[in-house]
């Protein structure tokens, strides 16, 4: 089993439009609402591969009902903590020409009763599952460095876990040694302190993040593709080129090739030519982490 932490889950409410012009009045051309978050749209992806997935985290409202719903309906088994407040909604306008602006909200408050009984549900979760995904930005009043205390919290129950955050909970995280950890470029850039022009620069810095004792990193570098580093080697993937419809989800769905080729113990270049195209059919599909099949194999 692969648990999902979902602190910070969003109703992904995608709007079309032929250009977007700040300061007019905007017509869009299309609406649409589905579950969405990091680790929703992890889940989603494992849930296509007929992977078993369980899923913890906050849900609240009529948002919350529509998240847990849609896991719930292609499978995935659903522990969340439910909460007094709304679940965020995240906003993402399509033109186009291929350009996406995300607008995101902040997400709920949360009790300190509510936090605890999410470790809770999370503690008992931990007996069936042998990898674990937290992906995704915290809600108000999760302390900064939950992931660090989730990551000790798995390593004493034997469960692998990936990574794939932002900011401090990213900074704190990567300190209680992940097995595999997901920055894009701009996060690995906040973990050096410096901008990372050129690929030896990035290079440097994921090195430096095994150095600390992160098992391994695979940054994500958009249209350039991943680079992959552990203590043998360093080796960077080009991406496939497609028709790009929709960018966002790309890097859940690199997370999601991830778990599947660390669970069955894929060599390198498989699981790096996985992530690739099960990125760029993505990228090629409206839907956050919702790809054609076919697509995905023809690119692989």
């Amino acid at each position: 089993m692969i648990l999902t932490v979902n602190l910070n889950p969003a109703v992904d409410r995608t709007c079309r439009l032929p250009v977007l012009e700040p300061g007019a009045v905007n017509r869009l051309s299309m609406a649409e609402s589905v579950a969405g978050g990091k680790a929703v749209n992890v889940a989603k992806v494992l849930r296509r591969f007929r992977m078993p997935v369980a899923a913890v985290g906050f849900l609240g409202g009529s948002g919350g009902m529509l998240i847990g719903e849609a896991l719930e309906k292609i499978g995935v088994e659903c522990h969340f903590t439910q909460i007094g407040q709304e679940t965020r909604i995240n906003t993402n306008i399509l033109e186009e020409n291929g350009r996406v602006t995300e607008v995101l909200e902040p997400g709920p408050e949360i009790s300190e009763k509510e936090l605890e009984q999410f470790l809770k549900q999370f503690a008992g979760c931990l007996e069936s599952c042998e990898l674990t995904v937290m992906s995704g930005s915290l809600p108000r009043g999760v302390p900064v460095d939950i992931y660090a205390r989730l990551i000790g919290l798995c390593h004493m129950a034997g469960s692998r876990v990936i990574l794939d955050a932002s900011g401090e909970a990213l900074l704190h995280g990567v300190q209680a040694g992940p097995e595999l950890v997901k920055p894009n470029r701009r996060e690995l850039e906040y973990l050096a302190g410096r901008p990372l022009e050129s690929a030896e620069e990035i290079a440097g810095a994921a090195r430096r993040l095994l150095a600390a004792g992160v098992g391994k990193v695979i940054v994500s570098l958009g249209g350039d593709g991943l680079l992959y580093a552990d203590s043998e080697r360093t080796v960077l993937k080009e991406a496939k080129s497609v028709q790009v419809m929709n960018t966002v989800g790309c890097g859940d769905t690199v997370v999601a090739a991830l778990c599947m080729s660390e669970l069955a113990g894929e060599d390198v270049e498989t699981a790096l030519a996985k992530a690739v195209a099960m990125a760029a059919a993505n990228a090629a599909t409206p839907e956050n982490g919702c790809f054609s099949m076919d697509t995905y194999l023809e690119l692989l």
